[in-house]
Parts: C-alpha cells; sequence; structure tokens
C-alpha cells in the first residue's frame, strides 16, 4: 500500500506537481504550489500505479463502470482496470468518459455510455479536485441516466470540498491532498513569495504572460 507521501512524490518526480515555487494561476492570484496533471498521462507505468491505490480505496464497494470528465480517460481505464484484476474472468469494470459540452455541462456521447451506465454502480474519478464543480457535473449526468454513483476518486485534492459541494457522492478518497494557499498580487507583496523576492517561474501557469506584462 502505498503513502500519501509516496504518491506525493512520484507526482514531483514527473513535474506533474510543482511545490513551494512562485506561480502565477490563470485567476491572477499568486501562490506556491502547481498542479499539471498532464504531466502524469505519459507515463503509463506511473499512471497504472497510482490507479491502483484509487482502486484499492474501492475493492469492496461493488464498481461495475469507472466514468471519467474525458481528460481524465487514462486515470479511468486505469482504476477500471485495476479493480477488474480482483473479479472473475466473466466480470470486468468498465471504463467510460463524460463530454463537456458548450455550455459547461457533461454528457455521454462514446463507448456505449448512456446505454451501459444506466443501473449500473459507478465510481467517478478525476485527477485534480479544485472547486468541485466539474466532479459534481459529471456524478449529476450518472444519476440522470439512471446510473448509481457509489464514490469519488480523486488523484490530487487541492481543496477542502465538503460533500455538498460534490453532489453527495456516498464515499470520497483523495490520494493526495494539498492546502494550495493564493494570494492576489497585492497580498503577495505583503506576505507572499512577492514579499520574499523569490522570481515567477515562467514556465507554468501564467508565469510568462504576467512577466512579460510587468515590463
Amino acid at each position: 500500500m502505498m503513502t500519501e507521501a509516496q504518491a506525493l512524490e512520484i507526482l514531483i518526480q514527473i513535474g506533474a506537481v510543482i511545490i513551494g515555487d512562485h506561480i502565477v494561476y490563470a485567476s491572477g492570484l499568486h501562490g506556491i504550489d502547481y498542479i499539471d496533471p498532464d504531466k502524469l498521462y505519459p507515463h503509463d507505468a506511473k499512471t497504472s500505479q497510482l490507479s491502483s491505490e484509487i482502486a484499492r480505496e474501492f475493492v469492496d464497494d461493488g464498481v461495475e463502470a469507472v466514468v471519467a470528465p474525458e481528460g481524465g480517460i487514462a486515470l479511468a481505464r486505469g482504476v477500471a482496470y485495476h479493480l477488474s484484476q480482483q473479479k472473475s474472468a466473466n466480470e470486468r469494470t468498465l471504463a467510460f468518459f463524460a463530454k463537456k459540452t458548450k455550455d459547461n455541462q457533461f454528457v455521454f456521447k462514446h463507448g456505449g455510455a448512456s446505454k451501459l451506465l444506466p443501473g449500473r454502480r459507478a465510481l467517478v474519478v478525476d485527477d485534480i479536485l479544485t472547486t468541485g464543480g466539474t466532479a459534481k457535473k459529471v456524478i449529476e449526468a450518472i444519476r440522470a441516466i439512471g446510473g448509481k454513483v457509489i464514490g469519488l476518486g480523486i488523484l490530487c485534492n487541492r481543496g477542502r470540498m465538503p460533500l455538498k459541494d460534490v453532489s453527495y457522492p456516498p464515499k470520497m478518497f483523495s490520494l493526495v491532498k494539498l492546502n494550495m494557499n493564493v494570494w492576489t498580487q497585492e497580498e503577495c507583496k505583503r506576505i507572499g513569495p512577492c514579499s520574499r523576492g523569490v522570481p515567477v517561474n515562467p514556465n507554468v501557469g501564467h508565469g510568462r504572460a504576467f512577466l512579460g506584462g510587468r515590463r
């Protein structure tokens, strides 16, 4: 069984998580940590390793399908694969993804999900939980077509979401939890990395645009 510290170290090693830097986010806020889950997915072995830890938490919950928002399909497939290893040859956990629409909702258009999910026990997985909005909409999309959501598995949780913010899944598990402090630019000058003269990282977030605009 992998500890949270070991999981975090894997994410740091492959550049999916940056700790203790000076980051400017898309919102314009400043912080010291950064998460880029897309850096994980080219590493199949690491993705499988982390997926297996999420699967471990739900192995006794009768999961019949794993569902992710479209960007996290590799995670869904990894979790579904490891759950399937615990079943007989005639039982397999299916993997699906929900597609985001122009009005920021989620629907099922691929893989026969709209026909196969109704009535099945579904685990929702996502690589990063920030506000909970994406997970909430995916959970509600599953319920809307008759699926039964049994839990929510998160690779990296950067917020402290109450269950109501993710539409009350019966069970929620986060492999890694990060309490990411953020500041406005003025606050950063007083108490954040700006106040200590830490240079902005130009290679992630909106650092490069921020530095260009400042000049």
